[in-house]
C-alpha cells in the first residue's frame, strides 16, 4: 500500500477536508462510478451543514443529524434522483474513518494490486503451502485466509514494516483498531487468521517471541442473532413475481425453489451440477461446499418442474456441467464468491417488497425461512438438521428463536406471578 503523504485534518474547512477525501479515493484507484457515488453524498453534506448552519467543520454530530435526517427508511420508495441516499450510511463511515485515521482503507482489495515485499512474500507462500498441505484448509478457506495475511502484510509495509521480525505489539493494535468499520464477526474472522500466522512465524523461527497472545480476543455470541425469514404471503408475492417466461426467470425461479422449498445454501446452488440432479431416483445428491458431506434431498414435483422447464427452455448450450450459468454469452457458471444476492434483489423490488422491519433478504434467508416453517410444523429438530444439512442439531436450534408462537407458550404469565 502506498502510503499517503497528505496530512489531513477533520478541523479543516468541511469543503476542503471532502476534498481531501476524495483525493484519498482518487490515490486508492477508486472506480469513476464509485468516486461519483461518494461525491454525491459528500456534497449533499457539505449542502446540509451550511443550509442547517452547523459550522464549517466535518463532526460526529453533524454525521449523525445528516444520517438521521436522509437515510433511506425500510419501507421507503425514493423519488427520481434520490438515489445517492442509499449509500448515505457508508460514505459516512468511509468520512469518518478518514477523519480519525488520516487515510482510507479499501474494504474491497485486488490482492494481485498489492505489493508485498520480497521478504514477505516469501513467508507469505511458505503460509499458504503449509495450510494447503499441512492443515488440509478448502480452497476456498485457504483463499479467504490468504486475502487477510495479504491485507494484514499491506498494512505493516504502510507502517515502513518490511520484515516480519520488525513487527510490534503496538502495530497489531494498530491494524485491529484500524478494522472498526467491520462487523464484529468479520473482526473475529480477521483477528483469528492473522493468530493463526503469527504462530507460524513462530514456529519456523521468524519471530523470536509469540505476539499472538497481543491481539484481543473478540467475542461473538454463536446464537446472537435471530435469522431473517420471509412471511408465507410475503415468499408467495415473490415467486408470483417471477417472470417465468423469460430465460432469467425460469432460472431465478428454479434457483428460488432450490432455496426456498430444499433449503439449499447458496454454495451448493451455485457448483449444482447435472450430474446430481439423479431423475430416476427423484433426488438430488450433493457433497456440501461447507461440510463436505454427503447431502441427499427428495426431488419434489415443483422443484422437478422448474428444473426441467429452465433445462429445456431457458439455460443455453453449454459445456459446462453446472445447472445454473449466467444469461449472456460465453454462458459461464455463477463466479465461486457470488452471493446471488442481486437475483432476491431484482424480483423483490418488481413485486413491490417492503418489509415491515429492517431484515436480512438475500438468497440464504429463504434457507431460514424453510426452517422455521418446518419448525413451526412441529417437525423434529433432527429431521430440520439433516434437511438443511448440519453436522449437528445444535446448528438447528437457532431457529426455534423465530417460532414466535411456540416461544409465547413459554413466557411467563406476568399476572399470575404477580400474585404468587
Amino acid at each position: 500500500m502506498e502510503k499517503s503523504t497528505r496530512q489531513v485534518s477533520s478541523h479543516l474547512p468541511l469543503q476542503q477536508f471532502v476534498a481531501g477525501a476524495v483525493s484519498e479515493l482518487e490515490r486508492l484507484g477508486y472506480s469513476r462510478k464509485s468516486l461519483w457515488r461518494y461525491r454525491v453524498a459528500w456534497r449533499h453534506l457539505i449542502e446540509f451543514c451550511h443550509e442547517m448552519s452547523l459550522g464549517d467543520k466535518y463532526s460526529l454530530e453533524l454525521a449523525k443529524r445528516f444520517c438521521s435526517t436522509y437515510q433511506v427508511r425500510a419501507d421507503e420508495c425514493l423519488n427520481s434522483g434520490q438515489g445517492w441516499r442509499r449509500n448515505i450510511v457508508f460514505a459516512l463511515k468511509v468520512l469518518d474513518g478518514f477523519a480519525h485515521e488520516g487515510h482510507i482503507v479499501r474494504t474491497v482489495t485486488d490482492i494481485k494490486t498489492i505489493q508485498v515485499p520480497e521478504p514477505m512474500s516469501t513467508a507469505l507462500r511458505d503460509y499458504e503451502l503449509y495450510c494447503r498441505d499441512r492443515r488440509h484448509l478448502r480452497t476456498t478457506t485457504l483463499r479467504a485466509r490468504m486475502r487477510v495475511i495479504a491485507l494484514f502484510a499491506d498494512f505493516l509495509g504502510s507502517r515502513n514494516i518490511t520484515f516480519f521480525d520488525q513487527v510490534q505489539p503496538a502495530d497489531l493494535c494498530a491494524f485491529v483498531t484500524a478494522q472498526h468499520r467491520l462487523s464484529a464477526k468479520s473482526v473475529s474472522r480477521i483477528v483469528s487468521d492473522v493468530r493463526c500466522f503469527l504462530r507460524f512465524l513462530l514456529m519456523r523461527g521468524i519471530l523470536q517471541q509469540d505476539l499472538s497472545h497481543v491481539l484481543p480476543v473478540v467475542h461473538v455470541p454463536r446464537d446472537a442473532t435471530i435469522p431473517s425469514v420471509w412471511d408465507p404471503e410475503v415468499l408467495t408475492k415473490l415467486l408470483e413475481a417471477v417472470d417465468r417466461t423469460s430465460p432469467k426467470g425460469k432460472r431465478d425461479y428454479a434457483i428460488f425453489l432450490l432455496a426456498c422449498r430444499l433449503g439449499l445454501r447458496v454454495g451448493d446452488i451455485r457448483a449444482l451440477s447435472l450430474d446430481d440432479l439423479k431423475w430416476e431416483t427423484a433426488t438430488i445428491e450433493v457433497r456440501q461446499s461447507k461440510t463436505l458431506t454427503p447431502l441427499c434431498l427428495p426431488l419434489t414435483e415443483e422443484v422437478g418442474e422448474a428444473l426441467i422447464d429452465y433445462l429445456r427452455s431457458g439455460r443455453p448450450q453449454s459445456d459446462h456441467r453446472e445447472v445454473f450459468l449466467t444469461l449472456n454469452a460465453p454462458f459461464l457458471p455463477f463466479r465461486e464468491a457470488d452471493s446471488l444476492y442481486w437475483i432476491v434483489r431484482h424480483w423483490k423490488a418488481i413485486a413491490g417488497i417492503h418489509f415491515r422491519t429492517p431484515q436480512r433478504h438475500g438468497l440464504h434467508s429463504l434457507r431460514h425461512t424453510l426452517a422455521t416453517r418446518l419448525l413451526h410444523e412441529q417437525t423434529p429438530f433432527q429431521v430440520i438438521s439433516d434437511i438443511l444439512g448440519h453436522a449437528t442439531t445444535a446448528s438447528t436450534l437457532i431457529y426455534a428463536k423465530t417460532d414466535v408462537e411456540t416461544l409465547r407458550t413459554a413466557a411467563l404469565n406476568t399476572e399470575k406471578m404477580r400474585h404468587v
